[in-house]
């Protein structure tokens, strides 16, 4: 079987490693270490009940800013008692429903009100 030109072109570029890509591949493993690593920064949230759905005794929670608004949205509806197929819609400070996959940071860093993330909780959509 005969060499075609690619091919010895693809074996030679191959042979010796490239001291500039190996510090580019060292500093994109850092960098996809640190992106894995969550952060352990708190942010208050608080709870406010609207329409008929039940007021919590306790509504001031703090939640680790790396979660995502899904797991907000989870632990609301263990701390009510609602199964999931049970209606709940949420709201940020009675304005707009985040969608699941926001973290906590930016939606506090946007929406913050004199320190806490208001989140408003209802059983019947309230707010388009």
């Amino acid at each position: 079987m005969a060499l075609t030109p690619d091919a010895i072109h693809l074996s030679s570029s191959l042979s010796a490693p490239d001291p500039a890509s190996d510090a580019s591949l060292a500093e994109g493993l850092a960098a996809l270490e640190s992106y894995k690593k969550k952060d352990p920064a708190k942010v208050v949230v608080r709870f406010k009940a609207v329409g008929n759905a039940p007021i919590m005794k306790q509504n001031f929670f703090r939640v680790t800013v790396s979660n995502h608004f899904q797991a907000v949205i989870q632990f609301l509806r263990k701390e009510l008692g609602w199964k999931a197929g049970e209606p709940l819609f949420t709201y940020i400070n009675l304005a707009f429903s985040p969608a699941p996959d926001d973290t906590i940071a930016n939606l506090y860093r946007s929406f913050a009100t004199d320190g806490h993330l208001i989140v408003n909780y209802s059983t019947t959509a309230a707010w388009g």
